[in-house]
């Protein structure tokens, strides 16, 4: 190749000075295909392409590898090869290369794969109406115990408005009233739901051209709401990021401490209230409330019709030798099941039904995860409270106490605090929290027997205290 100032002299003879090729070649001693090309052609500047050489671009190992990373895509993480499987597996088939130039291939491939599928996201417009759905998890304490909420959670983006309300699980049931409680709240339906592919609605999820497919439970609610479906694409939750934000505001915001509950009811309506506070702020990005923002929007909303859908489930009931069915991962015991034909179950969000071909009601309760409760770690608890007795009056699980042992521990005293918590320490040994406050005077005189109050009160003087209304005058 030829340097700037010979490739210059060339085109000066040639150009301006008027010499021949061969005149030029000769007097610049170049051979005459160079005098032509540098002399007659322009030389614009091209881009560059690198053939990339080596065994894994010549020779089948680099095709078997990039087969291999995208079956692997459509596998569990932890079920994909390794980069030191991969290579074992490539000497096993005859591969001759190191180790490092397998893994060297596969970080290019990877990189290559990263820039074809960017990770920038486009930014969604959100039109007044149109709402976003999705359940968050979270937990609640009732009769001292731990209760695991799925909070359905709607948020309407265009004003920055949420609605939840607080389900026992994520089934149909509770997906579909869950819904019905919303639409109620907001005062109307959605022109349209954006929704992630919830086994309770989406049947299908979307493939290549294929629209994602509703269960015929939800398309038939669909219909009678007359909102539209949006269905994100899998593993895409960009595309409903404005209720997952909510989610995790309603998480943070009212149950960063579970929030004390009488039922699921009690829950809903905490939950509303606190969020129409909640719109009393000021818009983010709009600067006006959001409280205005939501009546203006309110106004696109779709009428809710008369009466509400009907949310059940029906099935027939197959039993077992002891007249028990399953119901939610329980059995229910239907006294004289087997004295019927064939009976049936209903079920709604919240209880079920057994009826006979009559209609005859035989068995009505509540579903089995209606009193699915956690115990809170008392014992451990405790234990961390008799190094710290001065954290009972600040505790987060201090609210969980049932009230009278509440009273039974917030003495001003810290040694009659400490005693006070060694014996629900003991009792805890062979008693729940609930079974102690059910049993709290029985306890107390059991131990007055026993022994006088160090500080000279005894215990059934507490119970006499406590069952006249008044307070604990144990002093130091």
């Amino acid at each position: 190749m030829l340097a700037m100032s010979e490739v210059n002299c060339i085109k000066t003879l040639r150009n301006e000075k008027g010499l021949s090729i061969s005149a030029v070649a000769t007097a610049m001693k170049v051979n005459w295909r160079t005098a032509k090309k540098y002399g007659d052609g322009d030389q614009l500047p091209q881009e560059k392409t690198h053939q990339k050489k080596g065994m894994m671009y010549t020779e089948k190992w680099g095709e078997i590898i990039i087969d291999w990373l995208d079956e692997d895509t459509k596998v569990k993480k932890k079920l994909r090869r390794t980069n030191k499987k991969m290579f074992e597996d490539l000497k096993a088939m005859g591969f001759k290369g190191s180790y490092r130039t397998v893994c060297d291939f596969i970080h290019e491939w990877r990189a290559a794969e990263d820039d074809e599928q960017s990770k920038g996201f486009e930014r969604l417009s959100h039109p007044p109406g149109e709402a976003q759905l999705d359940f968050g998890t979270m937990e609640a304490v009732q009769d001292g115990e731990i209760l695991d909420v799925h909070a359905l959670t709607m948020s309407f983006p265009a004003s920055n408005t949420g609605f939840a309300v607080p389900m026992p699980g994520e089934n149909l049931e509770c997906f579909l009233s869950g819904l019905q409680q919303l639409f109620q709240q907001a005062g109307g339906v959605p022109i349209s739901i954006r929704i992630d592919n919830l086994t309770p609605a989406v049947k299908k999820v979307r493939k290549g051209d294929k629209e994602a497919e509703l269960t015929d439970a939800f398309r038939h609610f669909q219909q009678y709401y007359g909102f539209k479906v949006q269905v994100c694409n899998p593993s895409k939750g960009n595309e409903k990021g404005h209720v997952e934000r909510k989610v995790g505001y309603v998480r943070y915001n009212f149950f960063s401490t579970p929030p004390v509950i009488k039922d699921f009811d009690d829950l809903r309506e905490q939950l509303e209230q606190q969020l129409k506070k909640d719109r009393q702020r000021v818009h983010y990005k709009k600067e006006e409330l959001i409280e205005d923002l939501w009546l203006e929007e309110q106004q696109q909303l779709l009428k809710l019709p008369e009466e509400p859908y009907p949310v059940f489930k029906q099935f027939a009931i197959d039993f077992n030798k002891y007249n028990e069915f399953k119901l939610d991962q329980h059995l229910i015991h239907v006294p004289r099941a087997r004295n019927n034909v064939q009976l049936y179950c209903i079920v709604y969000w919240d209880s079920f039904k057994v009826i006979t071909n009559e209609g005859e009601i035989l068995l009505s309760d509540a579903r089995p995860y209606m009193k699915k409760r956690r115990f809170i770690p008392w014992k451990d608890i405790l234990k961390d409270w008799l190094k710290k007795p001065r954290i009972i009056g600040h505790s987060r699980y201090t609210p969980y106490l049932p009230g009278r042992i509440q009273e039974y521990l917030k003495v001003p005293s810290l040694a009659l605090r400490k005693q006070r918590i060694n014996e629900l320490i003991t009792l805890l040994v062979n008693h729940d929290m609930k079974e102690i406050d059910l049993n709290f005077y029985e306890y107390l005189a059991r131990n007055s027997e026993e022994q006088e109050h160090p500080y000279g009160v005894k215990w059934t003087d507490y119970d006499a205290l406590s069952s006249n209304g008044k307070e604990d005058t144990a002093h130091e």
